[in-house]
């Protein structure tokens, strides 16, 4: 079992950055890749940027050249620093890891950005 925290959400202006962090706790020896991806209303989940256990980093072309997705320094967090921020970015953005077959999810934390 892995559970993920996410932290660092909140209210940004257009232009602004914001950067997001995400906790895995559990069997986090079994991670292989741990990413973001966020939900706007009435719209579906969707891939913002995800990093293997390795370093290999993926990105939405939606957001490639704004964000910039990284280990932190203690084995089980990411982070997620945005930058360029724009009212489409508004979304609950959730940390999600891949283990063992398996994903999983945080809570999610809600990234609003005002014009």
């Amino acid at each position: 079992q892995v559970q993920l925290v996410e932290s660092g959400g909140g209210l940004v202006q257009a232009g602004g950055s914001l950067r997001l962090s995400c906790a895995a706790s559990g069997s986090i020896f079994t991670i292989l890749v741990m990413g973001w991806y966020r939900q706007a209303p009435g719209k579906q989940r969707e891939l913002v940027a995800t990093i293997t256990s390795g370093g290999f980093q993926k990105y939405a072309d939606s957001v490639k050249v704004r964000v910039t997705i990284s280990r932190g320094n203690v084995k089980n967090t990411v982070n997620l620093q945005m930058s360029s921020l724009k009212p489409e970015d508004r979304a609950v953005y959730y940390c999600t890891a891949e283990h063992n077959g398996r994903r999983s999810w945080g809570q999610g934390t809600q990234v609003t950005v005002s014009s």
